[in-house]
């Protein structure tokens, strides 16, 4: 597996390493999925912004 993450695009390997640390910090998923909102439209801002 690691392998295969290693030949993985950048924004997998992104997603596999945030999994990880929100679940080795036991966050709730209901705040993770309010995060990610919060998360992503910001992201789109600096998108549209640039």
């Amino acid at each position: 597996m690691t392998n295969q993450l290693d030949q993985a695009p950048e924004h997998i390997k992104l997603a596999v390493d945030l999994i990880m640390i929100l679940e080795q910090h036991e966050v709730a998923p209901e705040n993770v999925l309010k995060a990610l909102e919060i998360i992503k439209n910001d992201f789109e801002n600096k998108l549209a912004s640039s």
